[in-house]
């Protein structure tokens, strides 16, 4: 089984349904763990510049059997490189970390409203995509005003939203927005962190009922929704098994008894990890 199940974006390209993520992988370890998913059948690389990893991303890209063509390389502008020039000098340095001479998904890690520079960084990125050296633009932890803000001042949408989501935070009215205006969800931490929701009862039910394991159920969940999960895992036989939910689906109402666990609480305390090491 192979994440080669694609959604399209609004820029007339397109995007594995499941992507494998990297932090906080790196060095030897970051390389051999991508590596272990592209042989797994992942094609939707994510790393970021404040994960600390795109040189070991580089390393897998350079070493791997996977045609470079059939990979979606995505990384993250921090916030600290906030601004046009700015952003086109860290592009530079992750294209180089990297190895490679196109991005195909390039976003914004955050908003970084205090230094209020994140629309300046999305003209940099408009033009990046105009020059050919960005496939598809997107951003990261970015809300409904910011995403507004976005379109009202340079006339383009994001392609992407990477978010943080999952059964305890499923982003409703966020998700119905971006469904609106043509924005593929992204989740990251989509089987949650500091707390497990793939224990709930709910879910391991309705795992059961499937013949598949709760964390498999939880990732098919995304799926129905029409969002791609970003999963980690260095272990091979997790990374197979993450990536091994195209062969069944949920029905209306599982997809309903999941998303009710959400709670007010559901949302990571502190969000993003790497949003505190922009600055």
């Amino acid at each position: 089984m192979t994440g080669n199940t694609m959604r399209q974006l609004r820029d007339e390209t397109s995007l594995p349904a499941i992507g494998f993520g990297t932090y906080p992988l790196r060095g030897n370890e970051g390389t051999d763990a991508v590596l272990s998913a592209l042989d797994a059948g992942y094609r939707l690389l994510d790393t970021a510049v404040n994960y600390k990893n795109e040189d070991a991303v580089g390393r897998a890209l350079a070493e791997t059997h996977v045609h470079r063509s059939d990979i979606t390389v995505t990384t993250k502008l921090p916030g600290r490189h906030h601004g046009y020039d700015a952003t086109l000098e860290s592009f530079e340095s992750s294209r180089r970390l990297l190895g490679v001479d196109v991005i195909d998904l390039y976003l914004i890690h955050w908003p970084n409203p205090s230094v209020d520079k994140y629309v300046d960084s999305w003209k940099a990125m408009i033009d990046l995509r105009k020059d050919g050296l960005v496939r598809s633009i997107g951003v990261s932890n970015f809300t409904i005003d910011f995403l507004t803000r976005l379109a009202a001042e340079t006339g383009v949408l994001p392609a992407v939203n990477q978010v943080e989501l999952h059964p305890y935070f499923p982003q409703e009215s966020l998700v119905d927005f971006h469904a609106k205006h043509d924005i593929v969800t992204e989740a990251w931490s989509p089987l949650g962190k500091a707390a497990a929701p793939y224990n709930e009862k709910v879910i391991v039910d309705i795992a059961a009922q499937h013949g598949v394991t709760p964390v498999q159920a939880v990732l098919r969940w995304h799926l129905e929704r029409g969002v791609v999960p970003i999963p980690k895992s260095a272990d091979p036989d997790r990374q197979r098994q993450n990536l091994d939910v195209f062969g069944f689906s949920l029905s209306a109402e599982e997809v309903e008894a999941i998303s009710a666990l959400a709670t007010l609480d559901g949302r990571l305390f502190g969000g993003d990890p790497t949003v505190h090491e922009e600055m």
